[in-house]
């Protein structure tokens, strides 16, 4: 008779054995040097800028780490964010309480989130209030401590909602801000935000910045080639 081999207690589990247990789909993969470096960054830093183009892993690698951090135990809880520009922020239009307002904005950070872990798991997390949607316009005054903060498309944000945003991140907490200057939906005079924090962040202890390229990009293999083109053409 064959003997059931014992499941190995992760080792987060044996430090904080009231870590809840939860199963993920699948692991955090770095598809290459950049991407690594990406991920060492958020492990090393309080917070990390992201750039680089659509589909070059960005928001899969944030939403990864905040998955494995709040499953270790790292962090109380997840909170997202990202820009609502085609709705100019004015989200009372739309029905329901914050969170719901924003949630078509956000699926495609959800889509990242049923990667890693199921529907199911999401909804215990969004009813223990372990993740969190907060939309942009109503973080001022708001401090998150001990969470994972994943802020999306940070582009389109003036440069008065970045710097709100930014001391929103409070004690033993990660930060990690993502963006694509090329894609940036906000009027030609307010651009330029998420570049300018690149440029005068650099080299600051505790914050890492990391530029992800078009060779990173791991989605359809068309894409590299439509992004190159269109921005010869001066279309993109």
């Amino acid at each position: 008779m064959t003997k059931k081999r014992k499941r190995k207690t992760p080792n987060y589990q044996k430090e904080n054995p009231n870590v809840e247990r939860v199963s993920l789909r699948h692991k955090l993969i770095a598809k290459g040097i950049n991407q690594k470096e990406y991920i060492n960054s958020i492990y090393k830093n309080s917070i990390t800028f992201c750039g680089g183009p659509a589909g070059s892993g960005k928001t899969h690698i944030a939403v990864g780490c905040a998955v494995e951090a709040l499953v270790q135990g790292r962090v109380d809880k997840i909170v997202i964010t990202r820009p609502v520009v085609p709705a100019g922020e004015k989200l009372g239009y739309l029905p329901g309480t914050a969170d719901k307002k924003l949630e078509p904005y956000v699926l495609p950070i959800f889509d990242e989130l049923n990667y890693f872990i199921s529907p199911e798991q999401i909804a215990r997390w969004r009813n223990d209030s372990k993740l969190e949607i907060a939309p942009i316009g109503l973080m001022r005054g708001r401090n998150f401590h001990k969470c994972f903060i994943i802020g999306d498309e940070c582009q389109n944000l003036s440069s008065e909602q970045l710097k709100m945003f930014l001391t929103r991140m409070g004690m033993e907490s990660k930060l990690v801000i993502t963006g694509d200057e090329s894609q940036s939906d906000l009027p030609q005079n307010m651009r330029g935000a998420f570049s300018d924090c690149l440029n005068r962040l650099t080299g600051i202890s505790g914050i890492g910045i990391v530029q992800l390229k078009k060779e990173d990009i791991v989605r359809n293999s068309l894409i590299p080639i439509i992004i190159e083109r269109l921005k010869i053409s001066g279309d993109y």
